[in-house]
């Protein structure tokens, strides 16, 4: 029988860092070491796969854009629609893997297993763990068992489904957590059809104590299409940005409540939702919730359709 293929896309990251010789322990720069190497260091690769593989960028994840969401979306897709194509790997920094993750599970098409991979360590750390976490992930891809599960995430030895992803240590092998068994993850891909070009701006403002109100109307004013609010507890607003919140609402931009904690956000009739014309991110975290906003205002969806949108999701 024949191998299966599979694609690799390669977008920089610390699993394509290399160390500075000159600099304390530690120091190094991501996205620097091309693909081809990096596959090449991986003992048993090709005895799991054919493969095939592009170099669309060379980023610290950090830096992504929505730009840069697109240009994988885009890549996907097409290596997706290939019937040689059996799957698809994308390397990537851990910093904002989350994100990416969610952004090509609502718009990825159900079928061929997509997963995310990426390092904690640079290419050249005498134990780095890049190798084992490629070698996880197109062996992952190559399962029938990962179809129609939309975006699946493997690093140091987990699978995780990228509804519930999170980044949760900063630093240490085991830094990626989930709430969800991959094996019960579901595609979502209700953005597929959709062109989305370009994403609007979404902006995330974090709820603390003295969190001034002018940082609503720098964000209005400089261009934000819509609001996410991290804010504390069960999504209160501070009385302080009432009235910013609400020249935001006159000028017809979304305003989303969600929780900087875990948990549900309900809607509710008073004067925070109803009376405010505020949405509800349910339990979307802020990350999450804006690139649902930003795909649902790409989409041309109006507010009714949003709210409507997020519990589901």
């Amino acid at each position: 029988m024949s191998r299966p293929l599979i694609h690799i896309l390669a977008t920089g990251g610390t699993i394509a860092g290399v160390s500075h010789t000159d600099h304390p322990a530690g120091r190094y720069t991501a996205g620097v070491r091309p693909v081809a190497p990096l596959l090449a260091a991986v003992p048993g690769l090709d005895d799991l796969a054919e493969l095939s593989a592009d170099q669309i960028l060379s980023l610290d994840s950090k830096d992504m854009r929505p730009a840069d969401w697109q240009s994988m979306l885009s890549a996907c897709r097409r290596a997706l629609t290939s019937p040689a194509v059996d799957g698809v790997v994308i390397l990537h920094g851990t910093d904002t893997l989350e994100e990416t993750a969610w952004f090509l599970h609502l718009t990825l098409p159900a079928g061929k297993p997509v997963v995310l991979t990426g390092a904690m360590r640079p290419a050249d750390h005498p134990e780095a763990d890049g190798p084992a976490n490629i070698l996880d992930a197109v062996r992952l891809a190559t399962l029938p068992e990962a179809r129609d599960k939309g975006v699946l995430i493997t690093l140091n030895g987990r699978i995780h489904g990228a509804r519930s992803l999170r980044k949760y240590h900063a630093s240490q092998l085991d830094a990626f957590s989930s709430t969800q068994y991959w094996n019960l993850a579901r595609a979502d891909g209700r953005f597929a059809a959709h062109d989305l070009a370009p994403l609007p701006r979404v902006d995330i403002l974090a709820g603390y104590a003295g969190a001034p109100a002018c940082l609503v109307d720098a964000c209005i004013n400089s261009g934000a299409r819509g609001l996410v609010l991290a804010l504390a507890g069960q999504g209160s607003v501070p009385e302080s940005w009432r009235p910013a919140l609400a020249r935001a609402r006159d000028k017809g931009i979304p305003v989303i409540r969600a929780s900087r904690c875990s948990g549900h956000i309900p809607r509710n009739g008073n004067a925070d939702d109803d009376g405010e014309g505020y949405l509800t991110a349910g339990d979307l975290p802020p990350l999450k919730a804006r690139i649902a906003l930003m795909l649902a205002l790409a989409a041309g969806m109006e507010q009714p359709e949003i709210q409507a949108l997020l519990p589901t999701l």
